[in-house]
């Protein structure tokens, strides 16, 4: 239990300090500064959004349904938290053999929160938002696991730890393949271009419009919680791993590979969004599922 509680808390300071980062990244590419105020180069700076989110009061909108209102931020993370129970390790808890089936069952039920939270606010922009969502994240969903199964199959294994062991980078043998992983993950987890579930610099944000104080804090910390995972689910099944602090650093590189996109690319468009998952990248996963069936026979 005392490890559960500790692997939570380091994935909660991981993510605080990751905003930090973002907004980092973020300014030095539009030629700012950013958070440099609170403690020393603004580091202290989470510390302080954290403290002002917890003690805002808690708007509950009329009409709302108070359980599920409180409910679905809650889900959110617990569902973002529990996904970590999956990171390999030599200290781990557990060795989940069959790992990579629990990921599918946990990340397929991450649309519920999404869903629930856009239902339960009483709101129609809301509610339009959280559809958007829905159909966004299933329809990545079906693309990204299929991708997923390519270095499953290569490795004969669907367990993180064996994974995490494989000295030769799969996505070498199929590159373009790890580059539609990236864009999958990008559009799954809601990041820029594709975060059309939740426009950060609109007055309507999406499903999270009604949510703030402690409940707006809780579905931002599940968000980056599954960012910095989809980070290390890359490493680990795309590229190679030589130790744990080669590991840490890879996921840090791509992790900052989040938020170049985010300042680089424009806003996509959600039908083009769409038309490129069904009509393009669908129909690779197939193609590189059957390609490495093909091969084992």
């Amino acid at each position: 239990m005392l490890i559960e509680i500790l692997t939570c808390l380091c994935v909660i300071l991981g993510v605080a300090y990751y905003t930090v980062l973002e907004r980092k990244v973020l300014s030095y590419s539009q030629t700012r500064k950013g958070p440099n105020k609170a403690g020393f180069m603004g580091l202290a700076q989470p510390l302080a959004d954290a403290l002002k989110l917890f003690i805002k009061e808690g708007c509950f909108p009329h009409g709302s349904n108070p359980f599920v209102f409180v409910f679905a931020p809650a889900l959110a993370l617990i569902l973002a938290l529990s996904l970590w129970h999956l990171y390999p390790s030599n200290y781990g808890y557990s060795n989940v053999i069959w790992g990579l089936l629990l990921f599918f069952c946990i990340t397929a039920l991450n649309v519920y929160g999404t869903l629930l939270a856009g239902w339960a606010s009483n709101s129609k922009y809301a509610f339009l938002g959280a559809l958007r969502a829905a159909a966004q994240t299933i329809s990545y969903e079906v693309s990204m696991l299929l991708i997923l199964l390519f270095p499953a199959f290569m490795m004969m294994s669907s367990s993180w730890e064996s994974a995490s062991g494989m000295l030769f980078p799969v996505c070498l043998l199929l590159f373009p393949l790890g580059a539609v992983w990236f864009t999958s993950t990008l559009a799954e987890t809601n990041r820029a271009p594709f975060d059309f579930a939740e426009g950060e610099s609109e007055i309507v944000s999406g499903f999270n419009i009604e949510f703030s104080g402690a409940l707006f804090a809780l579905i931002f910390l599940g968000e980056y919680a599954s960012i910095l995972f989809m980070s290390m689910a890359t490493v680990i099944w795309f590229s190679s791993v030589l130790g744990p602090i080669t590991l840490t650093m890879e996921i840090l590189v791509v992790s900052i590979m989040f938020l170049l996109v985010r300042g680089a690319y424009p806003r996509y468009r959600y039908d083009l969004l769409m038309m490129l998952c069904w009509k393009s990248f669908l129909p690779l996963a197939l193609a590189s599922l059957f390609l490495v069936l093909l091969a084992g026979f």
